[in-house]
């Protein structure tokens, strides 16, 4: 079973790189529903430019015939690319979904024992809840190429890093706690990898939509309106947060049983305290009208990098009393 895990996430990895350049394909190529809109849309030009006049003051341009109103072929194979990459990604996530469910078939357990697991674990949360979100608003298909990127950089990473053998559960996990406290911050964890990739696409693109034509502005050129992205990342971090906020307290609860205090102030308690309060601050400042959104935004990414410090950063540099979660 371990081996079936180790091939099943090269196969992902391969998966998500096939859809990240098919959605590489599409986003180079144009959309061919976009121009088609835009052949089909009737012009209404003013008076005295030509054309027929009519009684409102202004004219009609000639209508469009089905060969104008046709997208061009490059438009068009953008648009096969497009659906291609959405179900290869599809194709990606049920292969990452057999790769840790043999993982914890191997182990025995459940597959989120030290840092490689995890990683695997919530990487698949994300790119699950970002099919959630295509079924649902399939106009925001653009944003694939960003999240298929960042499950290939991530996925490779725990490859090559972070790898390790199955082994039994540490006697210091072995509680039910572990699977409270753990389950729910690992889903948290995966819906704010999937929210940063709105957020870092809505400042892009609301600087693109400002005049903004310098890198890296100029890659939102054909992402979708600013306004729809930012309204995704709060929702997406609307929903996370409770989740992030019970593991949190769930955790101070089996610290209190398995430690005899609820809080230590360990590193990977106060860098999951710093996050919490860095998640607050991003959903107090979009509640706040007088906060622009971009600034929220910008909360938001932080936050996400404070996940990261507490993943990585905590666990690579720092030694406490969670030092189980590692690289053994």
């Amino acid at each position: 079973m371990s081996a079936l895990s180790d091939q099943l996430v090269t196969y992902a990895i391969l998966a998500y790189l096939v859809a990240m350049i098919s959605h590489a394909v599409e986003y180079a190529l144009g959309n061919a529903r976009a121009v088609a809109a835009k052949a089909a849309a009737p012009a209404r030009e003013l008076v005295g430019v030509g054309g027929s006049g009519g009684t409102d003051g202004t004219v009609s341009a000639p209508p469009v015939t089905p060969a104008e109103a046709r997208p061009s072929r490059p438009a068009a194979r953008g648009a096969v690319a497009g659906e291609i990459a959405a179900w290869v990604t599809a194709l990606a996530v049920v292969l990452h979904l057999g790769a840790v469910v043999t993982r914890g078939l191997a182990a025995e357990r459940m597959p989120w024992g030290n840092m490689y697991e995890y990683v695997l674990t919530v990487t698949f949360i994300g790119a699950a809840a970002w099919l959630a979100v295509l079924w649902k608003r399939p106009q925001l298909r653009r944003l694939g190429l960003f999240l298929t990127l960042v499950m290939v950089l991530l996925l490779a990473f725990a490859e090559l890093k972070l790898y390790v053998q199955v082994t039994p559960l540490m006697p210091a996990l072995q509680s039910y706690w572990f699977i409270i406290h753990v389950s729910t911050i690992i889903f948290a964890s995966g819906i704010f990898l999937l929210g940063v990739v709105p957020a870092a696409a809505y400042l892009m693109r609301a600087g693109w939509e400002q005049g903004r034509r310098s890198f890296p502005y100029t890659l939102a050129r054909r992402l979708p309106a600013a306004a729809g992205l930012e309204r995704l990342t709060f929702a997406l971090h609307a929903f996370a947060f409770p989740l992030f906020t019970f593991a949190v307290i769930a955790g101070a609860i089996w610290a209190e049983a398995a430690w005899g205090r609820a809080w230590g102030w360990d590193p990977k308690e106060t860098w999951a305290f710093i996050s919490w309060v860095v998640y607050a601050g991003y959903l107090h400042a979009r509640a706040t009208p007088s906060v622009k959104r971009n600034v929220a935004t910008w909360i938001a990414v932080l936050g996400f990098l404070t996940m990261l410090m507490n993943l990585f950063g905590v666990n690579f540099f720092f030694t406490g009393l969670h030092s189980y979660a590692g690289l053994s």
